[in-house]
C-alpha cells in the first residue's frame, strides 16, 4: 500500500475544539465514502500544546490505498468532489501540505488506545542524497529509537521516491511517527541515556529547523 500524509491549519478565526469536532464528525464520514481507500487516520494535536504558542499545524492525516493509481482515480469521483467543497469549512488550505510516502514499521508493539503520538515532518540536512538520509534514518537512527523502552510503536514514513525522479520537491522527506503510553511516559523517557543517544542522533541527518513535530492523539477512522 501507499500513504499520503497531509499536514495543515484551521481555518482563521475557527476554535480548536470546533475544528477538531468537525474533522472528527463531518469530514470523517465524508473521507470514510471515498472508494478504495484501505485505511484512514487522523491525529489531532493535542490542547495542551496551545498553551504556550500556535504549533506549527493543527492536523495530520494519514490515507492509505492499494497503490498511486487508486490515489489518481479519485480525482474525477464524486466523493472526493465532496471531500473538497468540505475543506473550506474547517481548513485554511494555503496552509496544507502533502507527500505520498511509503510504510516502514520499525518497532510493532501495540499502539496504546489512549496514548499520544509524537508526529516530526522530516527534512534532510541540506547536501545529504535522499538515498543516504532513508539509509540512515532506517538502519542507524531506526534501531536507536527502538532501543527506548518507552517507544511502543514506531513507524518511518519516507516519501516515495518517484517524486524525486519526476524532478519535483516534495513538502518533506518524510514522517516520523512514535507512540508513547502517555505524556508521563514520554516525560520519564526524556533523561534516559536511551532517550538521549537517539536525540544526538537526529543531528546527523535531520535538519531540525526545518522538521516541525507535535504532540497528537490518534483516532483510526477507517481500519
Amino acid at each position: 500500500m501507499v500513504k499520503m500524509v497531509i499536514c495543515f491549519k484551521r481555518k482563521p478565526g475557527m476554535d480548536v475544539a470546533a475544528f477538531q469536532s468537525h474533522w472528527r464528525t463531518v469530514h470523517a464520514g465524508i473521507i470514510a465514502r471515498l472508494p478504495g481507500i484501505r485505511r484512514y487516520v487522523q491525529s489531532h494535536v493535542l490542547l495542551a500544546s496551545y498553551r504556550k504558542s500556535e504549533p506549527p499545524f493543527d492536523a495530520v492525516a494519514e490515507s492509505s490505498f492499494d497503490d498511486t493509481q487508486a490515489m489518481k482515480s479519485l480525482a474525477a469521483s464524486p466523493e472526493y468532489a465532496a471531500v473538497l467543497a468540505d475543506e473550506p469549512n474547517f481548513i485554511d488550505r494555503s496552509s496544507l501540505q502533502s507527500f505520498v510516502t511509503d510504510e516502514h514499521v520499525i518497532k510493532d508493539l501495540p499502539a496504546p488506545a489512549s496514548g499520544i503520538k509524537s508526529i516530526t515532518l522530516m527534512t534532510r540536512k541540506a547536501g545529504m542524497p535522499i538515498a543516504a538520509f532513508r539509509a540512515y534514518w532506517r538502519d542507524i537512527h531506526g534501531p536507536l529509537c527502538a532501543a527506548v523502552p518507552a517507544v511502543r510503536r514506531y513507524v518511518q514514513n519516507p516519501t516515495r521516491q518517484a517524486i524525486y525522479d519526476s524532478g519535483r520537491t516534495p513538502a518533506f522527506d518524510g514522517a516520523a511517527m512514535t507512540w508513547f503510553d502517555s505524556m508521563d511516559a514520554l516525560r520519564a523517557a526524556v533523561p534516559t541515556p536511551e532517550f538521549a543517544r537517539l536525540r544526538e542522533d537526529v543531528e546527523q541527518f535531520v535538519a531540525q529547523d526545518r522538521s516541525p513535530s507535535v504532540l497528537t492523539q490518534e483516532h483510526v477512522i477507517v481500519a
